[in-house]
Parts: C-alpha cells; sequence; structure tokens
C-alpha cells in the first residue's frame, strides 16, 4: 500500500509589499528555508485594486534561480536582457531559469475589471546550474494540458505528468511538477509523489482536507491564531499544507468545492547564500554577483 503523506505544517499567507509597492501576500520565504528546499518563495498576488499592482516590478537582477510565474486573471508585460518581450494573459506561465545573470522586469496590467491574479514561486538551482546559460519559456493557456477524472476533478498539469499526459515545461533542474487542481464538492483526490521530494498544496479557492485523520491539532500551523481551540480541519483560500514524506498525497471535499495548486520537487541539500533577488551557495559568490552588477560585468550571456 502506498504511504499516504501526512500534513507536516499549514501556514497561512501574510501581506507584504515588493517591487515598486506592489501589495502581495507571502506564503513562505527567506526564513522557511531550508524546510521547504528547493523551493525558496511563493508569492501570491492576486488583487482587485489597480493601485496595488500597477507599479510593477522595474528592471531588476536574478541569479541563481529560476521564477515561475502562473496568471490566472489579467495581463504582466515583461522584458528581459535576453530581448524577450511579449505579454503573459490567464492561463499562462512564465518559467524563466536566471542562472548566470539576468535583468528583466515584470508589470502586471490587470484585466477589464481591475483584477490581477497571479502567483510566482521561486526555485534554486543546485552549484552545478548556478551560472548556467539563462533560458526563457513562455507557456501559453492552449498549451497546458488538462485531465478531467470521473468525479469532476479537473488537473491542468504546467509541468510533471497526470495519467498519460504530460506538461510542456520540461528538462528543469530539480525534477519538479507543478498542477492546479480544482475538485467538485464531496470528492477525493489521490496523487502519487516521488519519496524524498518536498511536496506542498497552496489553496487558492473554496477548502479541503489534506490529511485523512482530518485532526487538526497534529502539525503546526503559523499564520493564525495558536489559541484558537475552534480550530477546522479544513485548509481554505490563501493557506498552504507542507506535506511530510511519503508515496502519495491525499486531498479530499465535502460540502464546498476547493482548487489547489500541487507543488513537488527535488531537494538541493546544499547551503544558500541569499540576499534579494540572487540566491547563490557562498556569502563571497553573493559579493561578486553584487560587485558584478555595479560594475556592469553582471551579464554573462547575451541575446545571440
Amino acid at each position: 500500500m502506498p504511504e499516504t503523506r501526512i500534513i507536516r505544517q499549514v501556514l497561512k499567507a501574510k501581506p507584504t509589499i515588493e517591487g515598486a509597492g506592489v501589495h502581495l501576500n507571502r506564503v513562505f520565504g527567506y526564513s522557511q528555508v531550508p524546510k521547504f528546499d528547493p523551493f525558496l518563495l511563493l508569492d501570491d498576488f492576486r488583487s482587485d485594486i489597480p493601485e496595488h499592482y500597477l507599479k510593477g516590478f522595474p528592471w531588476h537582477p536574478h541569479r541563481g534561480i529560476e521564477t515561475i510565474t502562473y496568471v490566472i486573471r489579467g495581463d504582466v508585460e515583461h522584458g528581459d536582457s535576453l530581448g524577450n518581450k511579449g505579454v503573459i494573459s490567464a492561463g499562462d506561465v512564465q518559467w524563466m531559469t536566471a542562472g548566470s545573470g539576468i535583468i528583466h522586469q515584470e508589470m502586471p496590467q490587470g484585466d477589464p475589471d481591475g483584477r490581477m491574479y497571479g502567483f510566482q514561486l521561486w526555485a534554486n538551482l543546485p552549484k552545478a546550474h548556478k551560472m548556467m546559460e539563462p533560458r526563457y519559456r513562455e507557456v501559453k493557456d492552449r498549451q497546458i494540458p488538462t485531465v478531467v477524472l470521473k468525479d469532476g476533478t479537473r488537473i491542468r498539469i504546467i509541468c510533471g505528468r497526470v495519467q498519460d499526459q504530460q506538461g510542456p515545461v520540461r528538462d528543469i533542474v530539480t525534477d519538479p511538477e507543478y498542477l492546479d487542481v480544482s475538485m467538485p464538492a464531496g470528492s477525493e483526490f489521490r496523487h502519487p509523489t516521488r519519496s524524498g521530494h518536498t511536496v506542498f498544496a497552496y489553496v487558492i479557492e473554496g477548502r479541503g482536507f489534506f490529511c485523512r485523520e482530518k485532526n487538526p491539532f497534529s502539525y503546526e500551523v503559523q499564520g493564525v491564531n495558536y489559541f484558537d481551540m475552534e480550530r477546522e480541519p479544513f485548509v481554505s483560500n490563501g493557506m498552504l499544507v507542507l506535506f511530510e514524506d511519503g508515496d502519495e498525497v491525499m486531498a479530499a471535499t465535502e460540502d464546498e468545492t476547493v482548487r489547489f495548486l500541487l507543488i513537488s520537487g527535488r531537494p538541493l541539500g546544499e547551503p544558500v547564500a541569499w540576499y534579494g533577488p540572487i540566491v547563490m551557495n557562498t556569502e563571497e559568490e553573493l559579493r561578486l554577483a553584487f560587485e558584478e552588477y555595479q560594475n556592469g560585468t553582471f551579464i554573462k550571456h547575451r541575446q545571440g
């Protein structure tokens, strides 16, 4: 019998401001390293207030990581030092491997109703690939396959495999999986996971439960009142479940639907030296990266 992963921890996203003044909710970040290895950060930038996102993220550098941006409403204009530029819209994904260094900008535009909904995930690169040539993938909504199960559960496969369907993003160093799962009321979802991989689910609509025991006191919860004795076993919108190790994950619903991002990857187990948008293995490498940015030698690979 497969070993079903139990919940290690539940976190609630916390508001913060990034870029030129973008209001967003940080699901996890610097303080959680190395718990989410190989992942570094997850930001939820859903907003109905244009003033909270229009200033965007003007030109800035990245090195040593991959950034994965998934838009579910609105548009994001982007450009980078490789010469890539364009717009990603609802259902699209931008998977950017910074490698040795890239300078880019991301400017959220929202939809005609002023809504801008999306998520950005940072994945670390191992030491052997920190200085690899940058690469950029723009995956359109129509390129992302969807599997519909018998109970009506819908799974969009950005990266990874479900049944006989393979996601369009492949050949990634940390062997990640990125699924967008929507479950109807009264359903159960089970999905195999690789033993030893870090796995988490981030709820973006509705609520569900992610552990068969339904015991809300059997795991740590961060970002909510520790003295809430009425805590429910459900995990709702804006909350993340980090799983213990095992062979599969389980999610279920009762009288409500739930939608969540299910993400996994192979841990690197390497030291992390991180400041702002640059993540290396040592403080010396970090210092060198910022020196290069200041003196104009940061970009190692250019278009053409």
